[in-house]
């Protein structure tokens, strides 16, 4: 019966053992976090989510099989690497769309096994647009859909994150809070298109208000696109009702 119970407790001992080695072959460090924000003139923007993970020496295999795993979903890999793996911007009311992960190959990093692992998708009316002027558009970007740590006082970036925010072309800067770790603070803010926070930046009272004047040629196109958006492909009838009309017209002319 002795020999027995000692048998009993060897099989949980080594059950113990084998349970902990797996979950230590498993166990991933994010050592930095950089999410970059590229938005449209139309409001939206296409967001790109970047983690740095290590790994121990066992932890490598178990990582290469799981990439090479294509039905993994984003919950799975939460469940690997941690809950530092979610979308760090996200529209509450509509979501993300587009979305898509890629875990990338495991390198050396100052004698470090380093993985990226990748994610991109695209969020919907990221800023508020008013036009304020003939092809004049003001942007008030949505701090509600930064999607960091709360600290204290609100949302607050970790030790180890970074936030870009990439501005449309031709877009002026009219108003940033808390002013950017790049550009320098000593440079003129207004025309810049790429602003950067670093890490342990506080967020809570985020503010980012941009203008961007649009060229004739995209009012224009813009004038019909609305057009076509509130008629369809009754557009196409119009414009072809317009074209015969013309034809006519140009036919009786020229008979008499």
């Amino acid at each position: 019966m002795l020999i027995s119970m000692y048998r009993y407790a060897f099989l949980i001992a080594m059950v113990s053992v084998l349970v902990l080695a797996g979950f230590s072959s498993a166990a991933y460090n994010v050592t930095k976090i950089n999410t970059t924000v590229s938005i449209n003139a139309n409001g939206s923007a296409y967001v790109t989510d970047v983690l740095y993970v290590r790994m121990s020496n066992t932890s490598v295999q178990q990582y290469t099989i799981d990439r090479s795993g294509l039905n993994l979903t984003l919950s799975d890999w939460q469940s690997l690497v941690g809950p530092s793996l979610v979308p760090h911007i996200m529209n509450r009311r509509s979501g993300i769309y587009g979305f898509g992960l890629l875990p990338g190959p495991v390198v050396l990093v100052d004698a470090q096994n380093t993985a990226s692992i990748y994610m991109h998708y695209y969020v919907s009316n990221i800023a508020t647009i008013n036009q304020t002027g003939p092809r004049t558009y003001e942007y008030a970007f949505n701090a509600s859909d930064l999607n960091f740590a709360q600290g204290v006082g609100g949302v607050v970036l970790g030790q180890n994150m970074r936030l870009n925010i990439i501005l449309p072309n031709g877009s002026s800067v009219l108003t940033v809070y808390p002013l950017p770790d790049s550009p320098s603070q000593t440079q003129n803010l207004t025309s810049a298109e790429r602003l950067s926070w670093y890490a342990g930046e506080p967020l809570y009272s985020f503010e980012l208000i941009f203008q961007l004047k649009t060229s004739t040629t995209s009012e224009v196109l813009g004038f019909f696109g609305s057009i076509y958006s509130a008629l369809g492909s009754f557009v196409y009838v119009i414009i072809g009702g317009a074209v015969l009309l013309f034809i006519i017209y140009t036919y009786l002319k020229i008979g008499r």
